[in-house]
């Protein structure tokens, strides 16, 4: 009796110890989950958030799997970790998908987990002008590295949201180009890589005034703070990274290539929330009795100045329109700009990136187009298409010979002027053929002729002016 009554003790013991170990693994369990899954906030200062996104990372083993393998064995290929795509004419593209370290100075992206096995690091200038050599060899490259950080680099600021990292050098100083190389790209790449996601900004090439004219429109991009890579000293942590600029072609956004069927119609849209973004109140001038016409003027030794342009200013009063003469500059502010053009129901002038502006056009206005001797194919590229994209209403008034001041030059008979596209050749524009029909040519508008032009606008204008009142 002695020996059983020891032996269901013994057996007692053993079920007791058995079921407090069970009760303690679970409990560990449950504290591993909710110590792996609880977030910084968005920014936390001397890498106090690496772990986090390191355990962020290794969550992606299941919790419930009974592997106990070490890190090691968990780790993943350099190939996943870092991918690019460099299958298009105009860009490249180039993806870190795990936590990563940037390292403004060097303008590389590490990995902060190391991989199984290691690739040649990845270069890439992140530009949307990729065939052209001139342009690209001023962009600054970046590194994608599948090595860890050296010793001694930590994370200075962390982000929980992952970086889109850009370029925006190149034509930097062109109105035409920091939207048609910049932010029409960087609208398309945020809607094709992050469609309703947040991320932060990263990006190279911009000059303070770069960042002081469109600071609205990134704002309304990401509410995070924008991270400038050559004026950045700390070094950056993300969860992951995009690199590169996508490019459907000049002023072109195409819906079937972005994830949420965006167009340039969503564009114009966009810049409406940007300029009256947290401005309510805004004024806009009073309602107009008669339509109002803005004119892009040049003046200087930039080309394509209107040479008569003051009887041009009281033809178009005469006609019947409010005129008013913009004739903007880098320092221009774009909201002050946006706000004249946006209140217009037109907007005339020869071809040029001041016509850019007419991105601030209300659907249903008038573009009209003054395109100089040699201009057809840019004009309609950077300007026509667009605005038929947008809603615009578009009129083309194409000068004689008569009407250019290459005429004085070259003669009635030169090829230049008699055959633009033989001057040209079969290779597209020479930088001295572009010179001579950019830089040189100047337009004497011929009154008699230019009028049916005007009337054409002022016609479809007053059209814009009454239904909009009639909406009202």
């Amino acid at each position: 009796m002695r020996k059983r009554s020891q032996g269901a003790r013994v057996v007692l013991v053993g079920l007791v110890f058995l079921v407090a170990l069970l009760v303690l693994r679970i409990n560990v369990s449950t504290l591993s989950r909710l110590s792996v899954t609880s977030p910084p906030r968005s920014l936390t200062k001397n890498g106090q958030g690496t772990k986090w996104l390191l355990q962020r990372e290794i969550t992606r083993v299941p919790l419930n799997s009974r592997s106990q393998s070490p890190p090691e064995s968990r780790e993943v290929s350099a190939a996943a970790a870092i991918t690019c795509d460099r299958s298009h004419h105009a860009y490249d593209t180039c993806a870190v998908t795990r936590p990563t370290l940037l390292h403004p100075r060097t303008a590389t992206f590490f990995l902060l987990r190391p991989t199984a096995g290691r690739l040649s690091p990845e270069k890439i200038r992140p530009h949307p002008r990729k065939w052209e050599n001139s342009t690209m060899s001023k962009i600054k490259e970046f590194t994608l590295a599948s090595a860890g950080p050296p010793e001694g680099l930590r994370c200075d600021v962390e982000h929980d949201a992952p970086a889109l990292a850009i370029s925006v050098g190149g034509y930097a100083g062109n109105f035409f180009h920091q939207f048609g190389d910049g932010l029409v790209p960087l609208y398309v790449t945020a809607n094709t890589v992050f469609p309703g996601r947040d991320f932060v900004l990263v990006i190279d090439g911009a000059s303070d005034q770069w960042m002081h004219k469109y600071e609205d429109l990134l704002r309304a991009l990401s509410d995070r703070p924008v991270v400038y890579v050559d004026r950045a000293n700390a070094s950056h942590c993300f969860p992951s990274a995009s690199v590169g600029l996508i490019s459907h072609g000049f002023m072109t956004i195409n819906p079937k290539l972005t994830p949420n069927s965006r167009s340039f119609l969503h564009f114009r849209r966009f810049l409406d929330e940007a300029y009256r973004r947290n401005r309510p109140g805004a004024a806009l001038r009073p309602p107009a009795r008669r339509p109002r016409l803005v004119i892009t003027a040049r003046t200087g030794g930039v080309g394509r100045v209107i040479l008569n342009q003051k009887e041009v200013e009281d033809l178009a009063r005469a006609i019947g329109f409010e005129v008013a003469v913009f004739e903007p500059n880098r320092s221009t502010p774009l909201r002050k700009a946006y706000e004249l053009i946006n209140s217009s129901h037109a907007l005339v002038g020869v071809h040029g990136a001041a016509l850019t502006h007419a991105l601030f056009l209300r659907p249903g206005a008038v573009l009209g187009q003054v395109v100089p001797i040699g201009g057809d194919w840019v004009a309609r590229a950077c300007f026509e298409e667009p605005a038929r994209a947008m809603g615009l209403s578009y009129v083309e008034y194409g000068i004689a010979p008569e009407e250019s001041s290459l005429v004085e030059k070259y003669g009635r008979d030169n090829v230049l002027l008699r055959d633009p596209a033989a001057a040209k050749g079969g290779g597209g524009w020479s930088a001295k053929v572009m010179n001579v029909y950019l830089k040189e040519q100047n337009v004497r508008l011929d009154l008699m002729r230019f009028r049916g032009f005007l009337e054409k606008v002022y016609g479809k204008a007053r059209k814009f002016m009454e239904d909009e009142e009639g909406k009202g």
